[in-house]
């Protein structure tokens, strides 16, 4: 079982003033994949704070998953994916290329999405969009990858060939 935390990133729902549903909705689809969500937070559209809170549930609770949901647009508070990179050993652009081709699919505004993918550690991060619908959509291109990447991070030594 590996184990995953959630960060959403959202300036009112780290003040209380919106409810948070598309960590919820993560939380759900992950319950069926075998990676238990044992941690969630939420912090506001800032750099330093995304930063921090990727950085402990990396570094100090050493989850295996961390997703963060919010922040990957264009518009001015949107820093998450900012926030990622300062932080990241390593950038693994397939999911994030294989999460706007998908999404692209059903709507011209999977092209303006910033998300980024990578390693910390021991950790597999990748960002999210902050809708729950968009979250969804996403995360279920990704779950069947992520798995694999998870084992391959923490040292896996098999091959990564699929029977054919």
């Amino acid at each position: 079982m590996f184990r995953a935390g959630i960060i959403t990133v959202s300036d009112k729902g780290s003040q209380g003033l919106r409810q948070d549903l598309s960590g919820p909705a993560i939380a759900e689809m992950l319950a069926g994949s075998s990676i238990d969500v044992t941690k969630t937070v939420i912090v506001p559209d800032e750099v330093e704070a995304i930063s921090s809170a990727i950085i402990a549930l990396s570094d100090s609770d050493q989850l295996d998953l961390i997703l963060t949901t919010g922040g990957t647009g264009v518009s001015p508070r949107d820093v998450t994916p900012d926030a990622t990179l300062r932080v990241l050993d390593k950038e693994i652009p397939g999911f994030s290329e294989a999460m706007r081709f998908e999404s692209r699919k059903i709507t011209p505004h999977a092209m303006i999405s910033r998300a980024v993918a990578g390693i910390r550690g021991r950790s597999l991060i990748i960002n999210l969009p902050g809708s729950p619908k968009g979250a969804k959509e996403n995360l279920s291109v990704i779950l069947p990858a992520l798995r694999h990447a998870m084992e391959k991070i923490q040292g896996d030594p098999r091959d990564c060939a699929t029977p054919v």
